[in-house]
């Protein structure tokens, strides 16, 4: 009688093949399930603009943006500028204009959390008309 145990054990295999089956179901599941919906992209005409001068206007505030995020109305420079700082600049540079029209040249490289800070302090103090400059490109 033999009491001890073989030399050899076998090693144990995967079986691959209800791997396989499973992973077919769970494709045939997920591609008749799946709904194909075509994204809509939005076709926008950008605006151009011309090199002729702007009108004056006689109600208005400008208000520059540098790249720092540092505020100026009207060529003076606001030290500190928060919202609630610009909205008290704004009504100051405004005086006695009832709905003057707030013109913003940011710098290019200016944030867009600068520029959103300084309109929303325009809504704040009441102006709802603002507009933007820009650099025309020589041609």
């Amino acid at each position: 009688m033999r009491f001890r145990p073989r030399a050899y054990r076998e090693e144990p295999e995967i079986n691959f093949i209800p791997l396989i089956d499973v992973l077919l179901v769970i494709l045939i599941f997920l591609m008749v399930t799946t709904t194909y919906s075509r994204f809509s992209e939005l076709q926008i005409n950008l605006p151009t603009a011309e090199a002729s001068k702007p009108p004056e206007r006689i109600e208005q505030i400008d208000v520059a943006v540098d790249a720092k995020g540092t505020y100026s109305v009207n060529k003076h420079v606001i030290p500190g500028a928060t919202r609630e700082v610009l909205v008290q600049e704004l009504k100051r540079a405004a005086g006695a204009a009832k709905d003057p029209v707030i013109v913003i040249s940011a710098d290019a490289e200016a944030t867009h959390q600068s520029v959103v800070r300084l309109m929303e302090a325009a809504q704040t103090a009441g102006y709802g008309k603002i507009t933007f400059t820009i650099q025309t490109q020589g041609k």
